[in-house]
């Protein structure tokens, strides 16, 4: 049973045939090429001594081949990576799949779409979470498919990352898949972004509602920033929210505002009051949009292609694994020993500040792409002999605080053509943070030269 689910993976990646070529079929090879060259015998000649039949080659017993049953002779990094192109075939796949299967698809204009199609394409996407239609919700909707923005697009590219183990997360505690769109309007799916009021992470947690849900937040280690770990903690918080008031719509507004703001503008709205837009009125400003954006959000996630819009490439590995490190260890030891770039092990692993995973009393997670794990447990013993070149300089405090500095910001020098929303993108902030950073009064005037200041997480 075995082989035969390893053969069919072999098959459904698809892997050339040159690179599972065994003895068993070279053996056949040369069979064929004997029988090629085989003549019918001719009578031997007068006189002359008939030659000797040809000797048929020795072939190996097909019993003395022995290879295991699972890997068919691959090396483990040849298995790593059998199993990473399965793995981003599948979630390409299944990223496929959703939207070729189960989202209405029709040939409705999009200039001179009527309220009535927007209201029957909300309705197909079936949900435990209200979806209604109105000029709010328009609004947002236009706003994320507005593909002049090119938002949209790259979080469609980083939901083929981060939506996965959202999802995952979400069913494991019951709740809606649909909630996968809050981080889209939390944090444009950056797991380092950092509102002007302190929240981190995919879900913005603050740092004490963060500490409140089981995360760890220091000098060092900033799990609101880990996206497995702070979806676990949003989960227990939705979920709480959703307990309390057995309204999803409320529930994601007290997410956004608190349920103290919530608590208000129903006592505000008075008797009978049991939804989002029965308080809307009384809510606060910020907080009137999150549900229209919610709403948008998973339209344009939805119907994204009915708006000519297509994903870029995700700028991360599909397929990754992850290790568990019992040892204080620098991301440098790991790149600059199994050739992995520094940039790749900081986007999967945005929760270690200043790049040090500090597993001195407890063990610590490190995501690596899948081709890189079998390489990274057969050097482990060089990995860690690094550690005093790597980790020296991190046990001064002076070089701690000097180093947290210079991780603390970026300098941008712009170029002609340059925006202020185009780097934002590219940094993965927003425009009001430039600003704010920079004492910028117009996102509109920017010089050639000008040095723009990145904060980092």
């Amino acid at each position: 049973m075995r082989t035969l689910l390893t053969i069919l993976l072999l098959l459904a990646v698809a892997v050339p045939a040159p690179a599972l070529d065994r003895r068993p079929r070279k053996k056949d090879k040369k069979k064929n090429k004997t029988e090629a060259v085989v003549t019918p015998p001719t009578a031997p000649v007068a006189g002359q001594q008939a030659a000797p039949e040809p000797e048929e080659p020795e072939l190996p017993d097909p019993a003395e081949v022995q290879y295991d049953d699972m890997t068919l002779g691959l090396t483990a990094e040849q298995a790593d990576s059998l199993v990473a192109v399965w793995r981003e075939r599948q979630c390409g796949d299944s990223y496929q799949e959703f939207f070729d299967n189960y989202i209405l698809v029709d040939s409705t204009a999009e200039s001179t779409t009527p309220d009535s199609v927007y209201i029957q394409r909300l309705r197909a996407l079936v949900s435990p979470i209200q979806l209604p239609y109105n000029s709010i919700v328009r609004g947002y909707i236009n706003r994320y498919t507005d593909s002049r923005y090119g938002t949209i697009s790259r979080i469609l590219g980083m939901s083929q990352y981060y939506f996965p183990l959202i999802e995952e997360e979400l069913i494991k505690a019951g709740l809606p898949v649909e909630l996968r769109a809050l981080p889209i309007i939390e944090s444009a799916l950056s797991p380092t972004a950092v509102s002007p009021m302190g929240a981190a992470g995919l879900w913005q947690f603050m740092p004490a509602t963060g500490k409140v849900y089981g995360l760890e937040v220091n000098s060092l280690v900033d799990e609101r920033c880990d996206p497995v770990l702070s979806t676990r903690a949003a989960c227990r918080y939705l979920k709480d929210l959703y307990t309390l008031y057995k309204d999803w719509t409320l529930a994601i507004a007290a997410y956004n505002c608190g349920p103290g703001n919530v608590n208000k503008a129903l006592a505000r709205a008075g008797d009978g009051s049991r939804t989002f837009w029965d308080i809307y009125d009384f809510l606060p400003r910020e907080t009137r949009g999150y549900v229209p954006a919610f709403i948008g959000a998973s339209y344009a996630y939805a119907y994204h292609k009915l708006h000519g819009i297509e994903f870029t490439e995700p700028p991360l590995p599909l397929a990754t694994d992850t290790i568990r490190v019992d040892r204080l260890l620098h991301l440098g030891q790991v790149s600059s020993t199994i050739d992995i770039p520094m940039e790749t092990l900081r986007q999967l692993n945005p929760q270690y500040k200043l790049d040090i995973v500090p597993a001195t009393t407890k063990t610590y997670s490190l995501v690596l792409p899948q081709r890189y794990v079998c390489r990274y447990i057969q050097q482990q013993d060089s990995i860690f002999a690094k550690d005093s070149a790597y980790l020296k300089e991190y046990m001064n405090p002076a070089n701690l605080e000097k180093k947290r500095q210079q991780r603390s910001g970026t300098i941008y020098t712009v170029k002609k053509g340059d925006t202020l929303g185009a780097i934002a993108r590219k940094y993965r902030v927003t425009t009001a943070q430039l600003m704010r950073w920079n004492g910028i009064k117009n996102a509109n005037k920017l010089r050639l030269g000008q040095k723009i200041r990145i904060e980092g997480r």
